[in-house]
């Protein structure tokens, strides 16, 4: 089943997360690899792709895993949540409709 990550960032993140960044990629990439990522991406704390020194105010992943406990454990495990990028985490199951 596809759950959605939905991590929201501490105030002021940007150095931690972009220490953390390229484990973060590396753990992504596993899951393209494998066929089992839907989207990820981080969500810009000002309205621009590229947000700069304002950073980002979190990242959603929608990926596949075999159990919401499974989706939990690999989030927990991810080098944001280790590095305390990210101030709460929800996962939640997710139904894709559209694009069909």
């Amino acid at each position: 089943m596809l759950y959605a990550i939905i991590g929201e960032d501490v105030p002021g993140s940007l150095e931690k997360r972009m220490a953390a960044r390229p484990a973060h990629l590396r753990r992504l990439a596993e899951l393209q690899d494998a066929g089992r990522l839907l989207l990820a991406g981080p969500c810009p704390a000002i309205d621009s792709a590229d947000p700069g020194p304002a950073g980002f105010s979190g990242s959603v992943i929608v990926a596949e895993f075999e159990s919401l406990e499974a989706a939990r454990a690999w989030a927990g495990a991810d080098p944001y949540a280790a590095t305390g990028v990210h101030a709460k985490v929800t996962i939640k199951p997710f139904v894709k409709v559209f694009p069909a």
